[in-house]
C-alpha cells in the first residue's frame, strides 16, 4: 500500500504527548537537559511532506508501510544518539521506549533491521549499491608525495581543462541515483536553512575542500581468473572488489595510505554555521582539483538555481582554467596561490610579481595598491617611496624608476593573467577577509567526520554512505536552526 498519513505533524505531536504521558510521568525532571535539547529539535520538526514525496516509491498493494517521515525521524534520531549500526538501532528501540517515541512507532511495534535497509532501498533510485561495476582492471595507487603534508599528485588520466570542457557539453552522472536524497535533503532541509536566512540562495558563497573518508581497513578483491593456478602471481587481469567505488589513496594529514573514498563538499562560507549545500564521493586517489569538477557540474544539474557569486577553494586549485572559467561564468575566484606552479620573473620589463601578485619595482620595493579600475580591468600600483611631508610630493628612493611627479605607476590588467592579478588583489584586506572564510569547509567536514562519526558506519556500498552522509548534512542543518517561539514540548507536557 501507499504510506497514508492523514494527521501530519499534529498527528505525530499528540502521539508522542500521549506517549510520554504514559511511559515518562516525570520527563519533566528524570531527562537530561542534553537529551532534552534532542527531543525540542524533533518536537518542531516537520517531515510530514516526505509522506507525500515518496509515494512513488511504495506499491498500490501490500500491507500498509511504515511512514517515510517516522522511518527518516528514527534514522535522524540515530544519528544524534551517535548509534551507527541499524542492528544495534533497531534493538535499541524495542528497549528504549524514550527513543522510539521520539520517532513516531508506538511502544511494542517498532521496525526491525530489515525495514531500515528497506527504506533505503526507496531513497537509492538504482538497482545496483554501488556507481561502477564490482569487476574492473586494478587501480593505480598514487605515489607518495615528496613533502610533507603535500597531497599526491593526481592518477586522472584528463587534465583540469579536459574536463572543464567535457563536463560542460555532457556532465557526470555520478549522483544520478541520490536524485531523491538530494531532493528530500533540499526540500525539507536546504529549503528551510535558505527560507531562515542561514543561506543566500541568490547570492552563494561557496567554500570547497575534500577530505579522506576511511572505510576498510585494506582493500578487498579477488581474482577472477585462473591465472595463480597456472603460476602467475602479478597478472594485471580485472579483479572483483567488494567496494568497486573505493580505492587506495594518500591521507596527506596522516601522512600514510587509505583505503576508501575522498569526499568533496561544497558549503556555505557565508553562512555562520559552516552548513553544507552538495557532498560529492568520489575514489580515495582522486585529487581535490578533481574532485571539485564532479562535485561543481553536479550541484549545477541538482542545484540550477543556485547564483554562486563567490568561489574559495586551497592551492589544490590554482590552475588556470578555473581562472578562466570564474571569469566566463562571473565568479569571483578567491584561491590560494601555490608558488610551485610559478609565476612570470618579469612583468612590464622591468618589474617583477610576489607571492601575492603585487609588483616589485627594479630597487626591489613591493609596490602600493592605489585603487582598481574594475571598468578597465586593471588594477593600480604606484611607487612606495612617495613622500607627501610639507606638502611636497617627492621621491625618496635613491634610483627613481621614473621622473613622474608621483612616481613610477603600474597597471595589472587581468586578463594579461587572471590566475596573478585578481579583483580584489591578492595581499589586499578585502581579499584576506573573504578567503578567511575558505575553513568553513573544512570545519564543515570535521562535523560530519568526528561530530557525528561518518567513518563508523561500516558498509559496503555506496548506497549506504550516500544515505549516511546526507542523513548527517540533515542533521547539521536541524541543529543550525533556531527553535520557535511557540509552546515547547517540556513546556506543553
Amino acid at each position: 500500500m501507499k504510506p497514508y498519513n492523514p494527521g501530519g505533524h499534529a498527528a505525530y505531536q499528540e502521539r508522542v504527548l500521549a506517549l510520554l504521558r504514559k511511559y515518562y510521568p516525570d520527563a519533566a525532571s528524570s531527562l537530561p537537559p542534553s537529551t532534552w535539547a534532542i527531543m525540542e529539535k524533533f518536537w518542531n520538526l516537520d517531515l510530514s511532506e516526505l509522506d507525500t514525496i515518496m509515494t512513488d516509491r511504495y506499491s498500490d498493494f501490500g500491507p500498509a508501510p511504515r511512514l517515510p517521515s517516522d522511518m527518516l525521524r528514527s534514522i535522524l534520531l540515530s544519528v544524534e544518539f551517535k548509534i551507527t549500526s541499524y542492528t544495534k538501532w533497531a534493538a535499541d528501540l524495542k528497549e528504549n521506549h524514550l527513543h522510539a517515541i521520539l520517532s513516531g512507532f508506538v511502544v511494542g511495534d517498532t521496525p526491525g533491521t530489515g525495514t531500515f535497509y528497506d527504506f533505503h532501498n526507496r531513497l537509492w533510485l538504482s538497482d545496483n549499491n554501488n556507481l561502477s561495476d564490482p569487476i574492473h582492471p586494478q587501480k593505480e595507487k598514487p605515489k607518495k608525495p615528496d613533502k610533507k603534508g603535500e597531497k599526491a599528485p593526481s592518477v586522472e588520466k584528463a587534465t583540469v581543462k579536459d574536463l572543464f570542457e567535457q563536463f560542460d557539453l555532457l556532465p557526470p552522472t555520478d549522483m544520478a541515483p541520490c536524485q531523491m536524497l538530494y531532493g528530500i535533503f533540499k526540500g525539507l532541509f536546504l529549503d528551510r536553512s535558505v527560507q531562515a536566512g542561514l543561506v543566500y540562495l541568490l547570492d552563494l558563497s561557496l567554500a570547497g575542500d575534500g577530505t579522506p573518508v576511511y572505510t576498510a581497513a585494506r582493500e578487498r578483491k579477488k581474482r577472477t581468473c585462473d591465472c595463480l593456478e597456472k603460476g602467475f602471481r602479478d597478472c594485471q587481469c580485472d579483479r572483483f572488489y567488494s567496494q568497486p567505488d573505493c580505492n587506495i589513496g594518500w591521507d596527506s594529514h596522516r601522512e600514510c595510505y587509505y583505503f576508501g573514498y575522498d569526499l568533496y563538499m561544497m558549503a556555505a562560507s557565508d553562512s555562520e554555521n559552516d552548513l553544507p549545500v552538495f557532498p560529492f564521493l568520489g575514489p580515495a586517489s582522486r585529487h581535490d582539483s578533481i574532485g571539485f569538477l564532479y562535485n561543481w557540474f553536479s550541484m549545477q544539474q541538482f542545484l540550477p538555481q543556485a547564483n554562486v557569486t563567490k568561489l574559495l577553494l586551497d592551492s589544490a586549485h590554482d590552475a588556470m582554467p578555473y581562472y578562466e572559467y570564474c571569469r566566463d561564468h562571473g565568479i569571483t575566484p578567491f584561491i590560494d596561490l601555490n608558488a610551485d606552479r610559478g609565476r612570470p620573473p618579469v612583468y612590464k620589463n622591468d618589474f617583477t610579481i610576489n607571492n601575492e601578485g603585487v609588483p616589485i619595482c627594479r630597487e626591489g620595493h613591493v609596490m602600493r595598491r592605489d585603487g582598481t579600475e574594475s571598468a578597465k580591468g586593471r588594477t593600480k600600483y604606484k611607487c612606495p617611496k612617495i613622500s607627501f611631508a610639507g606638502g611636497n610630493i617627492t621621491c625618496t628612493c635613491e634610483n627613481p624608476c621614473s621622473n613622474a611627479k608621483y612616481g613610477r605607476t603600474v597597471h595589472l590588467v587581468i586578463k594579461d593573467n587572471p590566475r596573478l592579478f585578481n579583483d580584489p588583489p591578492r595581499g589586499s584586506r578585502e581579499w584576506k577577509q573573504e578567503f578567511n572564510a575558505r575553513t568553513s569547509a573544512e570545519r564543515c567536514n570535521k562535523r560530519e567526520k568526528v561530530d557525528y562519526k561518518l567513518e563508523d558506519g561500516r558498509y559496503r556500498s555506496s548506497k549506504m554512505w550516500y544515505c549516511r552522509l546526507f542523513v548527517i548534512m540533515m542533521c547539521q542543518h536541524l541543529d543550525a536552526w533556531t527553535l520557535p517561539k511557540t509552546p515547547q514540548l517540556k513546556d506543553v507536557l
